[in-house]
């Protein structure tokens, strides 16, 4: 069956290596956080030399450029290969949670072990098993199959009154803050939970939340990190 989404554009798959500098671009991409050396070394945990050499090879074969801000961007063919790892990914973690029971932390981590071992065949058969998913436990759209929606917001930017609908939680959160992770499940703030903004503090820059039945305050950074939309 056929994506829409190319997994080798040139042919190639990408080393291991090469993966997991593109899957962090496509990330912050996602996110609208601009992707500079010194973020990607921070995210990757590699040294700011090792990032260089890494992102000279990436240029040379086509999957990076910089913009007129010096900023790090995927072209078409780095966007394609960084999509089908993403993809992967996120259907790994499908069938890590759904048929395998493990919690979304646990899963995220597990994904990230198995998706460089599994093939294409194999992956769209898992897609086809698990009832044809669209996103993953986070409620990040998987490529190919869904795609952002653009009446989400930021749980950061709501007023007090308002309520929403949580989507997604962002996937830097995911691979940066496991323990926020599992702070966030602990708390029911999980996708197509419905929650209502109670006191929003400026000064220090807190959310107060009505969360089921729970109150639950969060850090403005915190909620940045939570995608909602509006509820009916």
């Amino acid at each position: 069956m056929s994506h829409g989404v190319d997994l080798h554009p040139v042919g190639r798959e990408p080393t291991e290596v090469i993966a997991r500098y593109l899957e962090a671009i496509h990330y912050m991409e996602a996110e609208g956080e601009p992707v500079r050396s010194a973020r990607l070394a921070d995210w990757l945990g590699v040294s700011r030399p090792t990032v260089t050499v890494a992102l000279r090879r990436m240029t040379r074969d086509g999957m990076i450029r910089l913009n007129s801000r010096k900023e790090i961007e995927l072209t078409e063919q780095g966007s394609q290969a960084a999509a089908a790892i993403v993809r992967r990914h996120r259907i790994m973690e499908r069938w890590l949670t759904d048929v395998l029971g493990l919690d979304w932390v646990v899963a995220d981590e597990e994904a990230a072990r198995l998706e460089h071992a599994v093939s294409e065949v194999v992956e769209a058969r898992l897609w086809e098993t698990l009832g044809r998913p669209t996103s993953c436990p986070h409620g990040n759209p998987i490529p190919g199959y869904a795609d952002p929606n653009p009446e989400e917001r930021r749980l950061s930017g709501l007023q007090p009154g308002e309520g929403a609908v949580v989507s997604r939680i962002s996937e830097v959160a995911e691979r940066e803050a496991p323990l926020l992770l599992r702070y966030l499940l602990e708390r029911h703030l999980v996708p197509s939970t419905r929650l209502e903004v109670l006191e929003v503090d400026p000064v220090g820059r807190t959310l107060r939340l009505r969360v089921a039945r729970l109150e639950v305050t969060l850090s403005h950074e915190t909620a940045a990190k939570i995608w909602v939309t509006p509820a009916a």
